[in-house]
Parts: structure tokens; sequence; C-alpha cells
């Protein structure tokens, strides 16, 4: 007999129809009439099938009434109304096969559990409905997030994990080597041999495969990239990840405000279809994680989002009489607290910034004729703060270069990203997107380390 899932059987249950399920057994508990009540999730969906399994059953008594929370088991039987509350069907038992016994000592029981407990059960916290929902909820994102690209014309591009330059500029990077670290080759002064290293040069973990997607798009038009990023940054927030998925479309031609409008689209869409396809597991995050995620999400995708200036924003913020935990002032990077009190009290909805100083920002943003800001965008939505940044590339060759060596970069390391400059150069913008943030805003879970299934964070690779 094929199996069954069971929110397929929930959805559209075949009253009266023999169905076989498999799953694992949330509780099990016994009544006086004969017979024992299986509550059993297969990981399809928020819900549990209820199984009636008579004592009649020829393995009732040495298998059956030992079932425990977390055995796996296969069942078959038919799909009936249920004549208890609680649920609309449930399933007849006429066999009940244990795939898998699980020992008393299953850490997880039948309450609520802190997610700090449940991050050292990497291997068993998708079980839980908490993590469970936010697990549907993220794959349905990052279909969600194909889906939107392959529809609107993008080609979809790997970019490379391994890499030579640093496209934030910062040197937070993960160095990649196959040198013997306890005595690795020196040059003459002293300094390490990259070049007997295995890529002949100095490599790390990417930070962005933005430098990359930039190439296609110059020649493809309209690309993006969707993959794994690292970042060294000895960061303890609940905001912050050592290894975290990046989305970053590059548009060749698109100027700032084109690009502000993509990323508005962007959330609207992916946001809205995981509010169709994961409707019980964001009704059960509202009510047990976060109260009024459903309302904030609908609130990005039906209100407009705001256009303002950085400098427009640090002017709203000091005029504002709030007492914020870090000042504000002209110049200097604006704080969660600061994003948040914009859209949550301020504007309560969602706000595009633009024109950020140049001193604050990466050395591939196009600067604005003033020689103060660049042409950069962040997207700020309530709860989160920043959720996107990007901005319109600086295609002009010689401003790119006079950028990078005011800010002591190497030329040799970007030669191939200015000669980008002299063949056929045209305005170009993207922008980079966090998975793990927009998880976490579509989840209201609180801690990006719960938005992944096994975070990496400063002294914690277990798993």
């Amino acid at each position: 007999m094929e199996t069954s899932r069971v929110q397929a059987l929930l959805a559209s249950p075949p009253l009266g129809s023999p169905v076989q399920i498999r799953g694992w057994v949330r509780t099990r508990r016994d009544s006086k009439a004969g017979f024992s009540f299986l509550e059993v999730n297969d990981g399809s969906c928020m819900g549990n099938l209820q199984v009636i399994a008579e004592t009649s059953l020829p393995n009732y008594a040495d298998e059956i009434s030992k079932l425990l929370p977390g055995c796996s088991v296969e069942i078959a039987g038919k799909l009936v109304e249920s004549v208890g509350g609680g649920q609309k069907v449930e399933l007849r038992a006429e066999t009940v096969s244990v795939l898998g016994w699980a020992d008393a000592s299953y850490p997880l029981q039948k309450k609520r559990h802190s997610l700090e407990f449940l991050r050292s059960l990497a291997h068993l916290r998708p079980r839980t409905n908490t993590l469970g929902a936010v697990m549907r909820v993220r794959s349905s994102l990052a279909q969600a997030v194909h889906a939107y690209f392959r529809d609107n014309g993008f080609f979809y591009i790997h970019t490379p994990i391994v890499t030579s330059s640093d496209a934030e500029g910062a040197g937070q990077m993960f160095q990649v080597t196959t040198l013997d670290l306890g005595t690795p080759p020196r040059k003459p002064d002293g300094t390490i041999d990259y070049e007997q290293d295995f890529f002949g040069r100095r490599t790390s973990l990417t930070v962005s495969g933005q430098l990359e997607a930039e190439i296609y798009a110059m020649s493809l038009g309209k690309v993006y990239t969707f993959g794994p990023t690292f970042r060294a940054e000895n960061s303890n927030t609940t905001r912050h990840l050592a290894e975290f998925w990046m989305i970053e479309p590059e548009v060749a031609f698109n100027d700032l405000q084109a690009n502000a409008a993509l990323a508005e689209d962007f959330l609207k869409k992916v946001l809205g279809s995981v509010l169709e396809s994961n409707a019980d597991d964001l009704k059960f995050l509202d009510e047990r994680v976060q109260p009024g995620l459903i309302a904030s999400l609908r609130n990005v995708i039906e209100e407009p989002f705001e256009r303002m200036t950085y400098t427009e924003a640090v002017k709203h913020l000091k005029a504002s009489g709030e007492s914020f935990e870090l000042p504000v002032d002209w110049g200097v990077p604006l704080q969660t607290e600061h994003e948040r009190y914009l859209t949550e009290k301020m504007l309560k909805k969602p706000v595009i910034l633009t024109d950020y100083p140049k001193d604050i920002a990466a050395f591939y943003m196009r600067l604005n004729d003033d020689g103060k800001t660049v042409r950069a965008m962040d997207v700020l939505v309530p709860q989160i703060g920043e959720i996107i940044g990007g901005s319109q590339r600086e295609e002009r060759y010689e401003v790119l270069k006079k950028r990078l060596e005011d800010l002591k970069m190497s030329l040799d390391d970007y030669w191939w990203y200015l000669e980008l400059r002299k063949y056929g150069t045209a305005q170009h913008s993207g922008f980079g997107l966090g998975f793990e943030r927009l998880v976490l805003f579509a989840t209201g879970i609180g801690n990006i380390r719960d938005a992944i299934p096994f975070p990496r964070f400063p002294k914690h690779a277990e798993f």
C-alpha cells in the first residue's frame, strides 16, 4: 500500500478508504474502554493524526502498549470521522508496526522546552512543533525565492565559495588552506609563502557572491545567487551567524530607484506566497511565538514602502525626543533601535533608506555628485530593522580605482572587477538579503540561531 502524508489526509480525508502512514509517536493515551490513542506526526504539517489502536490487535500487549514518545511507526487502517473533539478524522488501525523504538530518556517530552535548550539537541529539535513550523516555512520561502526570480526572467548563477577577493572589504573571512599550520612555508622576509598553498595564493570562504554575480549581470542582464556565505565576525547577538545563506540579485542597466522597486516587489511576493502555503504553521507561530506575526506580514505585503534618505532619517531621529541607547549622528551607521523606531513608531510600515555617507559604505557603491554620499539603500522592516542592503554599483573605472586606492585595497586583487568597467560599462544595481533574516521575520522566532537547521557561531560548530 502506498504511504500517505498526514498533511494530505487532514486536508482532504478519503473517509472509509484504507490508508497507511509512517511517522513518530508524539503521545500515547490508554483508555479503559479497550484501546489506545496514538498521536502520530510525520513532519509534513503542524497537525498530528489521531490513531485508535484496539487491544485486540495481535501485537498490542507486546508492542503497542509500550510505545513511547519518539518511536517510529507504520500504521495501516481506515480513515473515519472522529467521534471525539479536537480532530475531524482519525485512523482506525488494523496493523501497527514499530519501525524504531525510543528509549525512555527521549528528551522531547510533552511540555514546553526553551529554544536555548533545543539548540543543544539540533538532531532532535525539528520534531518539536516550533522548529518544525520554522523549517517548513524556511523551505517554502526558499522555493518562493527561486520561483520569483524564475518568473521575472532572472538566471540562477552559482558563485564560488572559495575566493581570493573580499566583497565587503572588512577582512572578516575564514581562511582556506592546505598548508601545515605548525610549520608553514615562509618567504625570506618571514611571511607565509602562499604560492605553495593549494591555489597558489591566499584564499578564503566567501562573504558574498556579489562581485562574481556582477560579471554575469553584465553578460546575461538579470541574474541572482542563492548560496552559503561565511563571516568570521566574533558576534554573539541574536542577529548574526558565522555561516548563513545569501540571496543576491544583480541587474544590468538598473539605477537605484529600480533596485529599490525590485526589493520591495520581491519581499511582498515572497512573503505573500508563504502566507498562503504555510497558513497553519504561521497561525501556530502567531499564537505561540510572536503575537501579531501575521498582521505584521500583511502590513509589509499591503502597505507601500516609504522612501527616505539617510540624511532625512537622521533628522527625524534627532527630532523624535526618543532616548536611544546609542547616539544618532550624521556619518554614523544607524543601529537596530533607530531602524525599528522608524518602522514601528514613526512610520508603522517598511521604509527604504537611500544615499548613505560614503565613509560607512562599501567600496563598490556609486559615488553621488555631492562627493559625500553613495547610491546605497537599506530596506527596513518592523521587528527586524535592516533586512536588505543594496546599491547602484560604481560603473566608472577611474572613480572605482580611486576608491580602492583611498581604502588601501589591492588593485591586483580586483583587476578583473575593474576591467568590467573598461569593456562596455553600464549602470547596474543589486542587493543582498540574508536568508536567515527573512526566515526570522517570517516566523517571528526571535533568534537567528533558530532560523537555520545547524547554526554556526563563535565557539559552536557541533552537529
